[in-house]
This record gives C-alpha cells, sequence and structure tokens, in this order.
C-alpha cells in the first residue's frame, strides 16, 4: 500500500477532541456529531451497549439515542444482538482499519519491525499514546505469545504498559495530571502494577532519564515487554515499539542486555525515516 504523502503523524497526536477551535459553528452536524460520541463509548471495557444505558453514559435524551443507534443499525455501524445489545457493525471496524493502515508511520515502520520480528522471534507492537490508554498500531505476533490477547486497534491501560509508560515519561505535569487519574489504574492487572500515579513517577523519572521503559509482569502474569521510543519533530516521542516476551524465558537483565539494543537501534531507524518523509512532504 502507497503511503500517504502527508506529515506522519500518529492518530493520537492529534486534536481529536470535540471542540474544533476554529471550525465555523455552522459547519457542525449535530446528528453526526450525536453519532459518533455514541460510538466512542464502545471500548475493550464494554463492547457492548443497551440503548438505555447509552443515554445515561452519553447524556443525551432516550428518543434522541433511540434514532441514532437505529440509524447507525440500519447502516451497518452498529449490530443489533439477540439479548437486545448493541455492538460495534463491519462498517465501523472497516472504517478504523482503514484509518490505520493510511498512517504514514505504519507504512514506514513495518518492513524495520518485521525484521525486528525475524531477528528477536519475539513479539513485536507499535503503539500510540490516546488519552490514559495506548492504541496499538501494528503488532507482529509470535506464536508462543498466550499471556495477552491484543490485536490491532486494541487499547490498554497505558500505566501497565512499557510503550505507555515511555510515552507518559515525556508529558508535562499538567497533561499527566490530566490524563491519568484513579481510574486510569484498573483493577485487573499483573502482580507489580502500579496502583497510582504517585507511585508511579519515580519510574517515569527514570524512564525519561533513561530514553526506553519496561513492563515487568504488570499488564499480566508472566508477561513482559521492553519499549523504544519514535520521535518526531524537535525530538518529541509521537509512537512507542516494544518486544513482548514470556517471563519465563526472559529475566529482566536479559532484556536489557539482548533486546534493547536492537529495539533502540530500530526504534532509531524508523525515526530517521519518518523525519526524511516530513521533510520531503
Amino acid at each position: 500500500m502507497a503511503a500517504s504523502r502527508r506529515n506522519p503523524t500518529p492518530v493520537a497526536a492529534r486534536d481529536t477532541s470535540p471542540n474544533t477551535g476554529g471550525e465555523k459553528p455552522e459547519y457542525r452536524v449535530e446528528a453526526l456529531a450525536k453519532g459518533l460520541r455514541l460510538l466512542s463509548l464502545f471500548d475493550e471495557q464494554r463492547p457492548t451497549w443497551r440503548v438505555s444505558d447509552l443515554a445515561a453514559a452519553s447524556g443525551l435524551p432516550m428518543p434522541t439515542v433511540y434514532r441514532v443507534v437505529m440509524t447507525l443499525t440500519a447502516e451497518g455501524y452498529l449490530d443489533h444482538l439477540p439479548g437486545g445489545d448493541y455492538r460495534p457493525g463491519v462498517r465501523t471496524l472497516t472504517l478504523g482499519g482503514a484509518a490505520l493502515r493510511s498512517l504514514d508511520l505504519v507504512a514506514l515502520a513495518t518492513p524495520k519491525l518485521q525484521r525486528l520480528g525475524e531477528t528477536t522471534g519475539e513479539t513485536v507492537n507499535l503503539a500510540v499514546l490516546t488519552g490514559d490508554r495506548v492504541l496499538y498500531l501494528v503488532r507482529l505476533r509470535n506464536s508462543d505469545l498466550v499471556t495477552a490477547n491484543i490485536q490491532v486497534g486494541s487499547t490498554l491501560p497505558a500505566v501497565h504498559t512499557s510503550i505507555g509508560k515511555l510515552m507518559l515519561a515525556g508529558l508535562d505535569e499538567t497533561d499527566l495530571r490530566e490524563r491519568i487519574t484513579d481510574a486510569s489504574f484498573p483493577g485487573q492487572h499483573g502482580p507489580n502494577a502500579k496502583v497510582s500515579l504517585d507511585e508511579l513517577r519515580q519510574e517515569l523519572a527514570q524512564i525519561r532519564d533513561q530514553g526506553w521503559a519496561m513492563q515487568d509482569e504488570e499488564l499480566a502474569h508472566g508477561l513482559r515487554s521492553v519499549a523504544g521510543p519514535i520521535t518526531g519533530a524537535g525530538g518529541r516521542v509521537v509512537a512507542g515499539v516494544n518486544l513482548a516476551v514470556q517471563a519465563r524465558d526472559w529475566s529482566t537483565q536479559r532484556i536489557v542486555r539482548e533486546l534493547k539494543p536492537v529495539l533502540l537501534a530500530t526504534c532509531a531507524e524508523i525515526s530517521q525515516l519518518a523525519a526524511a518523509g516530513s521533510a520531503g512532504a
């Protein structure tokens, strides 16, 4: 697939808030905005919703939500399940896949990530930060890695992932506090997970100094990973790459000794390609 000629900035680095700033109010389509608001409520933590729950969560009137849901269902963006719940339909998934595939960063990075996976024999991920979660854009899976069911388009808590912590370490204090709240620390996690921002701060400072991050059975029992940065203009971290491994096979010392150097070299190569692509756009 040919790469777009736009500046290769990942989705999460762009402003996607409902307030469009300079956009003229008369160009805003309220019905569309309400539909998008409802679709945004579907995630991995809650993949199905009832109409009444959508109304309560969105703050929209029940009749409005019902009409929007019926429209989205008729157009294939929602599926009506036998029990009465709704879930994202095929057309939603198609749009999401097209958006991910169109990213310049994905196109630039994938060959390098494939080589990294072949060299190490381990699972490789490319992800960006969106809110307090990481969104996976590329996943090249080692079939032996069975402790995490993650796919392209999945999101996970940033505070419990190596890529997430790497990108959180690059935020200023105000942004960090706005993104990370008590709700950012889910109850289900691995044995070594931090459970508050105060507890995580020291590690974020260390990650900021060393330029890479590790996840040591924080996301799930038996899973470790090491992450390096993809940098954009001005050295800003715009994405992260990690190698995910089985803890039984890889001690933290072995990860640092054997995987970290080749990972960081790959990240540097991708960053150079991204910078060159941006300069030529």
